[in-house]
């Protein structure tokens, strides 16, 4: 939690009263198992046991009993829970966020352990796993290679991703970002404000920015754009890609800011309180989904096709660093994971209501949507010991 306070710190100005409407809304590195845009593709495309659609939205920095189960700031993921699909032994790959991202849509969390901005010329030493990270990670350690390898790395990776596979296989894909200032922007924080940034689209929870052959192609970041308006006129119109990746922004993904910076905005409970379990974070989350995922359901997409949403947490407040089966190992063979995470399926087939305790990941959350639509594998999705799917949760 102290490393959830000081990011929350660190973004202080983090939203802008205009966010506030919903409406618009390294494969190298040992594992812990191991040392046209919008137009949906036909059905038949993929094959008839896959989902014609996957809504995948990405929370933030909680463990699964911080939200579910919470009456008080969750009452609407934890309705989900009890109705819908879950996994009970979900975990983040390892920390910091970006690694997580990067995890749920390559394969490979890229080796590297900070939540630097994107770019060919930005290299950053880790921020986890190392003394004086100021959390529950100093606990644990990088190995010497493994901290002089994350600290050249450069932030534009070359590897394959889901978008490779997904357009080899002719289904059609588009990441709604909320808050972020135009669709394929650059920028690692928006808006400004006058002089002042402020971070509500923050570019290390957009993880396909990260990607050469994303950032470097025009046709594909003109699919990465902002939620506002935009996913609401895809969803009326019918005009749904198959796959749909859904980042909220910082005051409605459960992030959260300092106290001070959700007062300047005038969201107070974005930061609230100011020490402790962030209830007022957890709150505005779970407006946001209650949103989010009913405006999804409501759409004729929903009702007229069999598809999936998946919500997923990054990883947990920083209180532990437990592993999935695709977690990276450090000095002395500690998995240095990312915590227990929440992970609910909602299928429009619905079924009875289903929950396993398999060790699972975002390698497993990408592994299961490639075997879903028989997209091949990437990285650690490509071994059943460092992934594993998902698949019955899927199913009715």
């Amino acid at each position: 939690m102290l490393n959830l306070l000081r990011s929350r710190a660190a973004g202080a100005a983090a939203a802008m009263a205009a966010a506030v409407a919903l409406t618009g809304a390294a494969a190298a590195i040992p594992s812990a198992a191991s040392a046209a845009p919008g137009t949906p593709a036909a059905p038949a495309a993929h094959g008839a046991d896959g989902p014609d659609h996957v809504f995948v939205i990405m929370m933030e920095n909680h463990g699964r009993d911080q939200i579910i189960g919470n009456t008080a700031d969750a009452p609407y993921i934890t309705s989900l829970a009890q109705k819908y699909n879950v996994a009970t032994n979900y975990h983040g790959v390892t920390h910091p966020s970006l690694t997580n991202y990067l995890a749920a849509i390559s394969g490979d969390f890229q080796g590297i352990w900070d939540d630097c901005k994107a770019g060919a010329d930005v290299t950053c030493a880790p921020e986890e796993f190392v003394p004086g990270s100021g959390d529950s990670t100093d606990t644990a350690s990088l190995t010497p290679a493994q901290i002089a390898s994350a600290s050249a790395k450069p932030h534009m990776f070359s590897g394959k991703n889901i978008v490779d596979q997904l357009e080899a296989k002719g289904l059609s894909w588009k990441a709604y970002m909320q808050s972020m200032p135009s669709a394929g922007s650059t920028v690692e924080y928006a808006p400004t404000i006058g002089s002042t940034t402020v971070k509500l689209y923050a570019e290390k929870h957009n993880p396909f920015m990260y990607f050469s052959d994303i950032a470097d192609n025009p046709a594909r970041t003109s699919k990465i754009v902002p939620l506002e308006n935009n996913l609401a006129s895809d969803l009326s119109s019918g005009n749904v890609p198959n796959f749909v990746w859904i980042s909220p922004d910082q005051c409605h993904d459960m992030h959260g800011t300092s106290p001070s910076g959700a007062n300047l905005i005038g969201i107070p409970s974005c930061g609230y309180p100011d020490s402790g379990l962030d209830h007022g974070a957890i709150k505005l989350g779970d407006d946001y989904l209650k949103q989010q995922v009913t405006q999804i359901m409501d759409s004729p997409t929903w009702k007229t096709t069999n598809s999936s949403i998946v919500l997923a947490w990054d990883e947990n407040d920083y209180s532990g660093y437990s592993g999935g089966p695709g977690s990276p190992v450090g000095a002395n063979g500690t998995v240095l994971g990312g915590g227990d995470a929440p992970f609910i399926v909602i299928n429009s087939a619905q079924g009875p209501h289903k929950t396993t305790d398999k060790l699972a990941d975002h390698y497993t959350l990408l592994s299961t949507i490639e075997h879903l639509w028989h997209l091949g594998c990437l990285a650690n999705t490509c071994s059943p010991t460092t992934s594993g799917t998902l698949e019955e949760l899927f199913r009715p």
